[in-house]
């Protein structure tokens, strides 16, 4: 991609200096989708909490730093020489990544402004989260390891950029427009939540088995990555994309389908578990959208997919 002469979005918020350090590990793609809220755990019983402080004071006689372990960031016995390592790993606020970033969202906005005005509506843009290790969202808790993802109670995209390596090393998804692909989607959900799209579903989920929310939840996700499609052609007419640029979207959508990521990670599909689409339909639905430039030739919701 040729980004050179895109100008920034601020709308992108930096927290990565205050990260609470990385989370469980599982699968970075999280199969959480746009992650409509259905509750918290904040809440504990008397016996639970009395449990934890037992263990805490434990800990403390042990000698163990309880605060570092909580990763709170608050512990005043930290050692110059952890001190010292946070301080370098400490992002720059203008570093490669954040401009990228920023730059993308900022093509996402253009496009989307465009293709609201051109239906006399008005295109409200989300706002970019971009954190490292863990961060709160009104979604919930959003971590490398839950991957990127939309929320919808706080219309913000949230992005932790070791997702990219993730995506080079472990997925074999690399490029550039890869990783823009991943910025578009979620921009994707933004829409469909600003249409009506995402609100229809989550009531509608209520009511219906797993089996049946996660067939609805293909529809969506596959409609937002028809709406990446349409980003992507909008960046292809403005000169931005350069060869190659298209081949690695579909490879990252190929390399992202529910049934890539589960025979990779279990040797076996299961169907009724899908939630984003298999390998060929998510490359099917990109590449119409990119195909047809029309949000019209994305409806994921009538016939077959």
């Amino acid at each position: 991609m040729d980004l050179r002469n895109s100008r920034e979005s601020d709308n992108v918020e930096d927290v990565r200096s205050q990260g609470r350090g990385p989370g469980p590990g599982s699968d970075p793609f999280g199969r959480r989708g746009m992650n409509i809220p259905i509750g918290n755990m904040r809440g504990g019983s008397i016996g639970s909490i009395a449990l934890i402080i037992i263990v805490f004071v434990v800990l403390n006689f042990m000698g163990v730093d309880v605060g570092a372990l909580l990763g709170d960031g608050g512990s005043t016995t930290s050692s110059s020489s952890s001190q010292t390592q946070q301080t370098q790993n400490t992002p720059r606020a203008n570093d490669e990544e954040v401009v990228f970033v920023r730059k993308v969202l900022a093509e996402t906005e253009d496009a989307w402004k465009g293709i609201f005005s051109s239906e006399g509506q008005r295109y409200t843009a989300p706002r970019l989260v971009l954190f490292n290790g863990q961060w709160d969202s009104a979604c919930g808790a959003a971590s490398a390891a839950t991957g990127p993802f939309y929320c919808p109670s706080d219309q913000k995209v949230y992005l932790d950029t070791a997702f990219f390596a993730e995506m080079r090393d472990r997925f074999e998804a690399s490029g550039d427009f890869a990783q823009a692909y991943v910025i578009a989607h979620e921009v994707g959900h933004h829409v469909q939540n600003l249409t009506g799209v995402l609100g229809q579903f989550n009531r509608q989920r209520q009511q219906m088995s797993e089996s049946q929310a996660n067939a609805m939840s293909v529809r969506v996700e596959l409609q937002a990555d028809c709406y990446a499609g349409i980003w992507g052609r909008y960046t292809d007419q403005k000169g931005i994309l350069e060869r190659g640029d298209l081949e690695e979207a579909l490879n990252a959508a190929e390399q992202i389908g529910d049934d890539a990521l589960q025979k990779r990670s279990q040797g076996y599909v299961v169907p009724d578990s899908f939630t984003h689409g298999t390998s060929a339909q998510r490359e099917k639905w990109f590449r119409r959208g990119f195909d047809s430039g029309k949000v019209s030739a994305c409806d994921t919701f009538s016939g077959s997919i």
